[in-house]
């Protein structure tokens, strides 16, 4: 009789088992679905109270040393940040360049001309050829006018400008200044659309960097403009002359610069022009791409030497009215002088801007505008920042004692 009763309640000890385990299933789903429309619904808010149409870059200002950005300008946010919305900004204003060059072959191997068989190599006539040269450049002035580097365009003898919008016009050198790298070159038209610049002393070492150029320009027809990201690696970088060119306080970025893309610019995440993409460092003569270490010309220097090339067609030649030797031991030691960093005065010019600042034969000019000068090398990449009509405060040494001075800067004479 007992167990009969027990295998009885069998049936329905498992039922209030199942009826239980659908209650806690049932229980457990309602409280998951609650959680999770919950945070939907947080986060449905948070994308509501973005701004539905993104704001212009141009509201926000760049502070030297503490820059935010609002938060749906993060690289991370969403898809249409803060690199996005520079590039839209600037790609229109860049554009590609082709150049024919003319270039002065000689061989000295073999020829297709009869003579050639009568002189010795070095009495050969040289011979000329065309060849094509790309490069990258930016519209600056609505009328326009276009930045881009000195040897982009060297030895043209007919250019052509291509646009994003798909105008190619021919245009024409305005002016060009070898020793800063930079040249300046015109498209007649009119709607152009010029850059905004940023401010190049300003640039933070790790913000980030954007490089636009045409490196594509010949082998796809496409004047669309490509685009590489990194960060502003060094500042103020600077290197020796090579072939009467003088990069100093250059840019350092990561940002992918290859072929046909000097002359572009380099843009900070506000969408501005902080410098003119120049040079890379290559791994070796056999690997010529990029490897991360490219450099910029600061575009405070390069809108300068843009104003000048566009108001007289080239760069005034700059005159300190001065001629300096570079220090030595023996000469420290005639001078009274303590150490070796320095140059020495050896000649001042008649009513020059040397003689009117009170400099003198023998003194030794040791800092300009704060900047040290070990020798005379450091005097012609000092200059590449000043221009006629800048003053130039001198610290120098007389009979061993400090003086200071400013000298103003003018035009070379015979090139007014």
């Amino acid at each position: 009789m007992f167990m009969s009763q027990n295998r009885a309640s069998i049936p329905l000890i498992m039922m209030c088992a199942v009826l239980t385990m659908a209650a806690g299933f049932f229980i457990g789903g309602e409280v998951i679905r609650a959680i999770y429309t919950k945070e939907m619904h947080g986060a449905a808010e948070d994308r509501a109270a973005l701004p539905v149409s993104l704001p212009s870059l141009s509201e926000f200002t760049v502070t030297p040393e503490n820059t935010v950005l609002p938060a749906w300008q993060h690289i991370d946010c969403q898809r249409t940040n803060a690199i996005v919305m520079a590039t839209r900004k600037v790609a229109p204003s860049v554009v590609g360049i082709v150049v024919t060059q003319i270039q002065v072959v000689r061989n000295p191997y073999a020829g297709d001309n009869f003579f050639d068989f009568f002189f010795s190599p070095d009495l050969r006539p040289p011979r000329h050829r065309k060849i094509e040269n790309i490069g990258s450049g930016f519209v600056i002035s609505g009328d326009g006018m276009i930045l881009t580097n000195y040897h982009v365009i060297k030895n043209a003898s007919r250019l052509y400008v291509s646009f994003p919008d798909g105008r190619r016009i021919e245009g024409r050198i305005v002016g060009a200044d070898e020793k800063s790298d930079l040249a300046v070159i015109s498209a007649p038209g009119s709607n152009f659309r010029p850059v905004r610049f940023g401010n190049s002393d300003m640039c933070m070492i790790g913000e980030w960097s954007i490089a636009l150029g045409n490196p594509f320009l010949n082998f796809i027809n496409d004047a669309h403009p490509t685009v590489t990201v990194g960060v502003i690696s060094a500042l103020n970088r600077n290197f020796a002359p090579s072939k009467g060119v003088y990069y100093q306080g250059m840019i350092q970025t990561d940002a992918s610069i290859n072929r046909g893309n000097s002359g572009g610019p380099l843009v900070n995440a506000l969408g501005e022009v902080i410098g003119i993409n120049s040079f890379i460092f290559t791994g070796s003569a056999a690997h010529t791409g990029s490897v991360g270490i490219g450099f910029a010309i600061p575009i405070n220097r390069a809108r300068r030497v843009a104003d000048e090339l566009m108001a007289y067609g080239r760069r005034r030649q700059l005159w300190a009215g001065i001629t300096v030797q570079d220090m030595s031991a023996v000469l420290a030691t005639t001078l009274n002088h303590d150490g070796a960093d320095g140059v020495a005065i050896v000649t001042v010019e008649p009513q020059g801007p040397g003689e009117a600042s009170g400099l003198r034969t023998r003194d030794i000019i040791h800092k300009m505008d704060g900047r040290t000068i070990h020798s005379s090398a450091d005097l012609d990449g000092f200059f590449l920042d000043y221009f006629v009509g800048d003053t130039v405060e001198i610290q120098y040494f007389r009979g061993g004692r400090p003086h200071n001075t400013n000298l103003v800067l003018k035009e070379f004479p015979g090139r007014r």
